[in-house]
């Protein structure tokens, strides 16, 4: 393979990674929406924004459907960091409202 093939190769492969991380971006922002519902619920009922075993049923759902390559370990932390922004962004949320 001639280097120009290859620098073309790893163009298209990049558009394809700029493609779908737009798609992510798009979800994580969805699933922020919905985070920011169940803050407004929690708190209306005075309930922790902290849930342990709600987290612990999010790990087992995305370990049990994960079919790799990426291995459950990786996909675990990746969503240990998405979870604890959810967090940071259910506390902004009901600091700005004065709660």
């Amino acid at each position: 393979m001639d280097r120009e093939l290859g620098l073309e190769q790893l163009r298209v492969r990049r558009e394809s990674i700029d493609r779908i991380d737009v798609e992510i971006l798009a979800l994580i922002n969805q699933r922020t929406i919905v985070v920011e519902e169940i803050g407004k619920i929690k708190q209306q009922f005075e309930m922790a924004i902290y849930e342990p075993k709600r987290e612990e049923q999010v790990f087992e759902n995305i370990t049990r459907n994960n079919k790799g390559p990426l291995p459950d370990d990786a996909v675990k932390r990746v969503f240990e960091r998405l979870i604890d922004e959810m967090r940071t962004v259910q506390r902004l949320k009901m600091k700005k409202e004065g709660l």
